[in-house]
């Protein structure tokens, strides 16, 4: 029997992980795996640890259940009967006060007239520049989304819907962000008319209800790696971490991965790892391609997860959260009220759990320290809230550049990225947040479809 070919997968964050499972799982006995993680644990973003008696998550509490990936991925891992989804508790913007985010909206673009026309968010003139939207002609090209939606819309429609909406997701400003990207907005664009193509769009989805929007594993995002970790295990891989990657060479067999312990052969890579450090171990096999990662943006974030005392918090507050949008903020980008939002994190003392987020792309705060941090997320709170709150349990959790910015004409320089490196370097290819989507589902897509094309790259070699 000829030796099994070894495949180095960069990165044990979800698509890297899931990478390694889906070669494993569909070649064990021809392949052999090594998963190579700089960190000292693997998950990437994902991470869910003890807090105020309960498991909750510091990095993102769900995934979108309306594509399969992520939820077909729980399922083989056996999470299908321990999966819930958030209660009906609604969400809200604040903007000299709070208001519900109207229905009707498609990532906060208007599906109907009646979106905007009643909402306390949009003053009279601007929802008289929105009503006309479809008598407007047809917008010039354009991949920024807050180009295209404030020449439809104007701009509060943008910058009080739909902007906090994509920012909440991507920690990013729409008016600088790729819209083939989004791709419920992108589908928009094809029709004259945003309102009237959202309208049909909406009409079609209520005909065929497709379940909740949002699942989780009801002891967190975390189970999904935990999972991962022991069946990529269990199936022959190896996941070593506190291992970075410095340089890739390209041998005649192959490549040599070199790390900060030792190297490692390679026929072929997945390369799971953030666009911009990957620059340098890419360099060496091409510099245009290296040059391209470089130039990659990435936000950093800061989320405080507070525990408050029940005597503390306001009858009133029983929706699950509130977007700030970009004109109104100080340092609080959003605030979830998550006890309110999750009923699996309502602690036995009724205290409530909320989670801060501060920092996006534009809004540096990773620079103040946790005391600071702290002290600027407790006074937006009492501005937008009307409440001094005094937190029982404090965990302050920092998530330096780790959203991906997905510039306008985002694709083209993938595809360019894509076909420099393709040249130079055959069998190695990329998988996660920074490429071709953020959310759980996309890394997940991502890597199975980088695991196929690994293996069928391997099943080219001569034996």
């Amino acid at each position: 029997m000829s030796e099994p070919r070894q495949v180095v997968i960069i990165g044990a964050g979800v698509a890297g992980l899931t990478s390694a499972l889906t070669l494993l799982t569909n070649s064990s006995d021809t392949v052999k795996v090594t998963v190579l993680e700089a960190a000292s644990t693997v998950g990437g973003q994902i991470r869910t640890t003890p807090f105020a008696g309960l498991s909750i998550d510091e990095g993102p509490d769900a995934f979108l259940a309306r594509v399969p990936w992520a939820t077909q991925l729980a399922s083989e891992l056996g999470l299908g009967a321990s999966m819930t989804s958030p209660t009906d508790a609604h969400a809200s913007i604040w903007h000299n006060g709070l208001h519900n985010i109207p229905g009707d909206l498609m990532l906060g673009v208007p599906a109907k007239v009646r979106a905007f026309a009643t909402s306390g968010l949009i003053s009279p003139l601007g929802k008289l520049r929105a009503a006309i939207e479809p008598l407007l002609p047809a917008t010039t090209d354009t991949d920024s989304i807050g180009e295209y939606v404030r020449s439809r819309f104007g701009n509060q429609i943008q910058e009080r819907l739909v902007d906090p909406l994509i920012g909440s997701i991507y920690a990013a400003d729409s008016d600088n962000f790729s819209m083939a990207a989004v791709p419920q907005i992108a589908s928009l664009t094809a029709s004259r008319s945003m309102l009237l193509a959202a309208g049909k769009a909406r009409a079609a989805a209520a005909k065929n209800p497709a379940g909740p929007i949002f699942a989780t594993p009801k002891r967190g995002i975390g189970a999904l790696i935990e999972l991962l970790t022991q069946r990529v295990t269990a199936l022959g891989g190896h996941i070593l971490t506190g291992e970075s990657v410095s340089a890739i060479e390209k041998e005649n067999t192959g490549y040599t991965v070199f790390t900060s312990r030792g190297q490692h052969r390679a026929d072929a890579i997945v390369i799971a790892s953030p666009a911009k450090p990957s620059s340098n171990f890419v360099r060496p096999l091409d510099t245009r391609a290296a040059d391209l990662l470089g130039q990659w943006s990435h936000a950093s974030v800061v989320l405080i997860t507070m525990a408050i005392p029940a005597s503390q918090w306001p009858a009133r507050l029983k929706g699950s959260g509130y977007l700030v949008p970009k004109p109104d903020q100080r340092w609080v980008s959003a605030a979830s009220f998550g006890s309110n939002k999750w009923a699996h994190w309502r602690p036995d003392d009724g205290s409530m759990i909320l989670r801060v987020s501060l920092g996006r792309d534009g809004l540096e705060v990773l620079h103040f320290d946790n005391d600071k941090l702290i002290n600027l997320a407790l006074a937006d709170m009492k501005l937008h809230l009307g409440v001094d709150m005094t937190p029982s349990e404090i965990r302050v959790s920092r998530w330096a550049e780790s959203f991906p910015q997905y510039r306008p004409h985002h694709f083209a320089r993938l595809a360019e990225l894509e076909h420099s490196l393709g040249s130079a370097a055959p069998g190695i290819v990329f998988a996660g947040a920074s490429y071709r989507g953020i959310g759980i589902p996309a890394c997940v897509q991502q890597a199975r479809a980088a695991a196929d094309a690994t293996l069928s790259h391997l099943a080219t070699l001569h034996s």
